[in-house]
Formats: structure tokens, C-alpha cells, sequence
């Protein structure tokens, strides 16, 4: 299946609805005047005689200032509209009611509560409440969208909703409120300034006050990329994606996707590795399948999950999670590629003491490329660690020795209280990322893992994944709503330009922006669909600059423009409130659940395209996309 354009919020004008609401004081007219010429009828009166007349008019002017008292009397009026018909040809916005209110209301979780605000035990939170057809909690689940010129807010809620306000005062009085409503429900405590300072720490007052942040930096890493050496062919402001080979899964279904920068990539499946070859429009099958052999289907506590390239590609760790569900391994398989063999089981082992792993990656963005690597880094909730292979004393151990091997733990730290650790990953220097349960993204140098040179605040949501630019001035995090977009850029006191990587960014630090679906497009994707695996796209050389962000959620994944996402000037930013965030991205549909979506390293791009192919699988099969000259982000 080919692309599709990013489904804009449909226009909602209100020609519909005064057609509507004209249609309706028709037919009340209609009555009126089927009342007078009855009366007439019944008196015999001459059909115009200034007494029908002025009663009809009477009437008339009573209708219209009927709805105008009705308005003027209602707190917090608002128009609601639905929007229906799905994702077909005879989807559109409709009025859901042309005349009700909202309003805020702090209450418990229990849905069979009062409406009213809630007494006695439980905790309490704020939920958003229109008319009898719209209560929902106040959270990032609402995928709330102001559109300040239009007077509109777009909001998912069991459905697709907009509200229209009637003036620019009550339209930023609901977005005051609404903010006020989603910090306390976010922290647990009322939205004031001194607790906008104990979430967010005193040097990231850009972060708690966004509207008077200091973009320089962002404009800044703007300039350094349109300085830096260009790709075979130029940014264009249109492109389009064009899908190139699909590759039907063999062995299974496909459970993970481990790209390689040289020949080969790889479908990992329940009970094999596919491999396909990489060409410059995407990956194709070699017709080679290898299935993992007896000795790996006793030790593999269940399908791998995670494939991990090393030296030079030619060999691969496959990490598997634990049968009680947890996402922690208690070890890890090295796979031969070249002999189709697993040829070591390998252990997770601290000061004699066997201990898990939630994570592992590379230690650089172009490790998985150096035929002498044999070190890799590993994270669990409280630990960061560097894992070597190279044994001790010299001798080479395998599946056919008694006792497992236990890697060395050549690095790291073991973090005395909980930093829930969740997920991280590496810049071209070695330099690591890390995301965690709270929100909070740490960078740490190459030199110390014990403490971080940043931490930046979480904004609420669990960080699910994180991937950082090879030359370390952005991070990309991902949580179930939204993507997190951070410039790790500052200036230090010497006026020198470094990365939170190398020194402590103090107050210096720029507030990072958003990447959010539009509400439409969270709907279609489904409830319980969240955004996954959002990454850069993929450069492992000095000077050269990624040039897209892709995410997967649902059937869909989700494409941006990174420079146009870091265009202060994009029309998306006009006239926000808080935080910016940007909606125009690309849709690459798929009829399945996507299992990875990711772009081929940047020496598959070709003449024609400005970007290497990205690469979709789904659990059956793998699809490749070239961009060409006519995707637009809109």
C-alpha cells in the first residue's frame, strides 16, 4: 500500500451549520406563519392588513432574539461538532450542538460519580465536560489541537470533537483553563509558578514559560545545517514517497528489523532470520532463510525481540525477555551470521551475582560497522553498563562448554535509587542518551556513566524509546501521545557552542518542541495505539545532518520533515500556547499492525532522492519507499 497525505483538520466553516440553524428557524417561521393564516382564515381578515403583519413580525423578532438571549445568558457557550463517516468518501463535520457549554469539573476516576465535583475519599482529578455528550479526563489522551485563527479546538474524546468559540477572549480563557487543569492532573499539584519551578528545576524556565523562550539556539542549529556539506541532491520543499519492493516474510512472523549499513539486512522471526539484501531503493529477499537451530530453541526463553549487528555485521546478538512477561533478560545469544550458527550463550553476571537487562545497543551510532568490536552497552531500571565479550583469560568459550560464559562488566554504574531506567541510545562519538519511566531524558559523556552532564525534565509521560543525531544536538523522545524534539546546543561561559553531552547546560537550555498527530488522525489510528520506535534518520559520518523523523503507531507510520520541524517560523507554531508542536508529517498506511519503521543508512540514498528508502515491516511482510519529488508535509 502507497502513502497517504497527513489528514488535516477538515475545514469546519459554518456555512454548514447557519444553513442548518437557517433551516431550522424556516420551518419555526413556517409554523408562524401557518398560525397566522389559520387566524386569518377563521376571521376571515384580508391575507396583508398591518395587524398580520405586525404579528408576524412580532413574532420573528421574538425567534431571533430567543437565541441571541440564549447565548448572551450561557456560561462558557460553545458550538460542538462531531466529526463522522469515519475515513471514507462521506467523512465531514457536522453539529453536534449549536448551542452548549463546558465547563471543568474535578471529580474521581469512578465514572459512576456525580458529575458534580466529587467528595470523600479517592483522588481527584479534572475532567472536561460539553454539554451531555463530551466528559473526558484531562490528559495528552485528548490529543487536543488549538487552532487560534479559526477559534477552534479539535479534541478526541470516544470520537472526533471541535469546539467554536464566538470571541478570542472566551477561546484563550478555555486554553488558561485547560493548561491549569492538565498540570495538576500531570503533577498532582495546582499550576502556579513556584510548582512550575519545583517540576522543572530553575534552569529550564524556558520549558515552565515556553511563550518567552530564547529560540537562538534552535535558529543557531538551523544555520549549521544549511552550512553543512549537502546530500547528492538538494531539500526539496515537496516530496513523496513511492513504494519500491515487498518482500513476503518467511519462517514465521516478523518480530523485529535490524538494518545493515553494508550488504545485508534482517528479519528476525519466531524461528529464524531472513535475510534480505540492501539496494539502493530498499531491501529485497536473497532467498536465504536460516533457522535457528536446536541448540538456541532450548535456551531461548521465548522470541527474541531485539537484534543487535556487531562486527562488521556479521554477527548478531539476539535478546530475548523473560517468560513471567517482564521486558528484562537474564542473557543473550551471539548469532554467526556467516555460519548460519549461534555460537555462544552469554550471561548477565556483577561480582559473582547474576543480574538482568531491560536494553541493550551499540556502543556508537557506527559500531555495528567495526569488524574488531566486541563491546556493547546495557541497560536495566537502575543500571548503565558496557558489556565485553573478549574473555579474560584468552580462551574462547561456546554453547559446547558446561557452564554458560558471563560477560565482563568493563563499565558502568549501579544506581543506588530508582531512576527507571527505560530505554537509550548512542551519538557517533559513544556518547549516551537515556530515557526513563519519569519522563526525564539524561545525557551522559563517554568518559562516566555515575552521573549525568544533563538531565532534562520529564513532561509527564514515560519515555518509551530515545535516539539522539550523530553529532549529538538532538534528541528524540518518545512517549505514548507525543514525540519529544530536544536541542541539546548551548553556549558556555566562554561563548563556545557545545552539547549537553560535554558540560552542564545551567539555564542556557532552549525548550524543546512536540510532534503530535493531528486528533483525526489519533482516532483513525485506534484508542489503543500509541506511538513506538521514533527515530532519527540514519548518517554515521562528521557533517553530515539527518534529514527526517519517522514513528510508528497503529497501521500508520508517521514521517517529518526535521528541518521544517525546526523552522521557527512554520506556520504549525503560529500563534501556539505552550509548548510548540508540530503536525505536518507524512502517513505511510499499512493494512497490518507495523512492527518497525526505519530509514536505510544514508549511502542507499540515490540521485533521484534526497533521503535512503524507508524500510516497513508488519508481522507477514517488509515494504521499501523512496522518497521522490512530491511528498508534502501537510
Amino acid at each position: 500500500m502507497g502513502a497517504a497525505e497527513s489528514r488535516q483538520d477538515l475545514e469546519i466553516s459554518d456555512s454548514e451549520s447557519e444553513e442548518e440553524e437557517q433551516q431550522s428557524e424556516e420551518e419555526e417561521e413556517d409554523e408562524i406563519y401557518e398560525d397566522v393564516k389559520d387566524h386569518h382564515s377563521a376571521t376571515k381578515t384580508p391575507s396583508k392588513t398591518p395587524s398580520s403583519v405586525d404579528e408576524i413580525d412580532a413574532k420573528l423578532k421574538a425567534l431571533k432574539l430567543k437565541y441571541e438571549s440564549k447565548s448572551q445568558n450561557l456560561k462558557n457557550a460553545v458550538k460542538l461538532y462531531i466529526h463522522i463517516g469515519g475515513n471514507t468518501s462521506k467523512s465531514k463535520w457536522v453539529v453536534a450542538d449549536k448551542l452548549t457549554s463546558y465547563s471543568f469539573l474535578k471529580t474521581t476516576m469512578n465514572e459512576e460519580e456525580e458529575e458534580d465535583e466529587a467528595e470523600g475519599d479517592g483522588d481527584l482529578y479534572w475532567f472536561l465536560k460539553v454539554g451531555s455528550k463530551v466528559r473526558s479526563l484531562v490528559d495528552q489522551r485528548l490529543q487536543l489541537k488549538p487552532v487560534m485563527d479559526k477559534l477552534q479546538i479539535y479534541f478526541v474524546s470516544n470520537g472526533v470533537y471541535a469546539l467554536k468559540f464566538s470571541s478570542i477572549e472566551d477561546y484563550k480563557g478555555f486554553i488558561e483553563l485547560y493548561e491549569k487543569c492538565l498540570f495538576e492532573n500531570t503533577y498532582g499539584f495546582e499550576c502556579t509558578d513556584q510548582n512550575k519551578a519545583k517540576v522543572y528545576g530553575k534552569d529550564f524556565v524556558a520549558w515552565a514559560n515556553p511563550e518567552a523562550a530564547d529560540d537562538s539556539m534552535w535558529e543557531d542549529a538551523e544555520d549549521s545545517f544549511s552550512k553543512s556539506p549537502a546530500f547528492k541532491t538538494p531539500v526539496r520543499a515537496n516530496h513523496d514517497l513511492r513504494e519500491e519492493f515487498e518482500e513476503a516474510a518467511k519462517g514465521g512472523s516478523i518480530k523485529s528489523l535490524a538494518l545493515g549499513a553494508l550488504d545485508n539486512s534482517f528479519l528476525v522471526s519466531d524461528s529464524g532470520i531472513q535475510v534480505v539484501k540492501n539496494f539502493s531503493h530498499g531491501i529485497h529477499g536473497k532467498g536465504v532463510y536460516v533457522n535457528f537451530d536446536s541448540g538456541m530453541t532450548g535456551h531461548v526463553e521465548s522470541t527474541p525481540r531485539k537484534a543487535l549487528l556487531m562486527k562488521a555485521e556479521t554477527n548478531m546478538l539476539l535478546m530475548s525477555p523473560m517468560t513471567d512477561g517482564k521486558p528484562h533478560t537474564r542473557g543473550l545469544h551471539q548469532f554467526d551470521i556467516e555460519t548460519g550458527k549461534v555460537v555462544t550463550e552469554w550471561k548477565f553476571a556483577k561480582d559473582g551475582t547474576d543480574i538482568t537487562m531491560r536494553d541493550v545497543t551499540n556502543d556508537s551510532k557506527g559500531a555495528q560497522m567495526d569488524p574488531s568490536g566486541s563491546t556493547f552497552l546495557g541497560l536495566d531500571d537502575n543500571r548503565l553498563c558496557r558489556w565485553d565479550m573478549r574473555d579474560r583469560h584468552g580462551i574462547v568459550q561456546n554453547l559446547a562448554d558446561a557452564n554458560t560464559p558471563v560477560l565482563n562488566w568493563t563499565q558502568g554504574h549501579q544506581f543506588s535509587r530508582g531512576t527507571n531506567f527505560q530505554c537509550f541510545a548512542t551519538t557517533g562519538d559513544g556518547s549516551i542518551v537515556v530515557g526513563s519511566v519519569d519522563g526525564k531524558i539524561r545525557l551522559y559523556s563517554v568518559t562516566s556513566m555515575r552521573q549525568a552532564k544533563t538531565a532534562f525534565p520529564g513532561l509527564g509521560s514515560p519515555i518509551t524509546h530515545v535516539d539522539v543525531t550523530y553529532d549529538g544536538k538532538w534528541i528524540l523522545g518518545t512517549t505514548d501521545t507525543y514525540l519529544v524534539l530536544i536541542c541539546t546546543l548551548y553556549t558556555d561561559k566562554d561563548g563556545k557552542s557545545k552539547t549537553g553531552f560535554a558540560g552542564r547546560m545551567g539555564n542556557r537550555i532552549s525548550a524543546p518542541r512536540l510532534l503530535k498527530l493531528n486528533p483525526l488522525d489519533s482516532h483513525r489510528a485506534g484508542i489503543n495505539n500509541k506511538f513506538r520506535g521514533a527515530q532519527f534518520s540514519w548518517v554515521t559520518e562528521d557533517g553530515k545532518q539527518e534529514r527526517h523523523l519517522v514513528a510508528t503507531v497503529g497501521k500508520f507510520s508517521v514521517i517529518w520533515n526535521f528541518q521544517q520541524v525546526k523552522d521557527g517560523t512554520h506556520e504549525c507554531y503560529r500563534n501556539q500556547v505552550g509548548l510548540k508542536s508540530c503536525y505536518c508529517y507524512k502517513i505511510v498506511p499499512k493494512d497490518d499492525s507495523i512492527v518497525d519503521s526505519r530509514f536505510m543508512h544514508e549511502k542507499f540514498a540515490v540521485s533521484d532522492s534526497p533521503e535512503a528508502p524507508l524500510v516497513v515491516a508488519t508481522p507477514m511482510k517488509v515494504s521499501s519507499f523512496s522518497i521522490s519529488s512530491r511528498l508534502s508535509y501537510a
